[in-house]
């Protein structure tokens, strides 16, 4: 099995021998990558999958110079079981909210 992340504008996709298998978007504001949701196909569950592409979007991340605000729950467990990501994380906010709103609006 062969996977590759690769950024797709709003969102980075894990594929499996050339196959979509998932994807996490994200809003970039103000110096912050906002993340806010995370899937991985039903019959690519159970692969480890979601955690390869959430480390490979936070290693992309950092080396953009971003922060990371976790608005989705299965990036905000994944950065709670791995703290070599913790000097990226910014706290959830109102605002952050606010802008995930705004562009899911737009």
């Amino acid at each position: 099995m062969s996977t590759d992340v690769t950024l797709a504008g709003d969102r980075f996709e894990i594929s499996v021998d050339g196959v979509r298998a998932g994807l996490t978007q994200f809003v970039d504001s103000d110096g912050q990558r906002i993340f806010f949701h995370t899937e991985v196909g039903d019959e690519f569950e159970g692969q480890g999958l979601a955690g390869e592409l959430v480390s490979g979007a936070l290693d992309a991340t950092r080396e953009a110079g971003l922060r990371v605000v976790p608005v989705c729950p299965y990036v905000k467990r994944y950065l709670g079981r791995h703290e070599e990501y913790a000097d990226l994380v910014d706290p959830v906010t109102h605002d952050a909210v606010a802008v995930v709103r705004a562009a899911q609006r737009a």
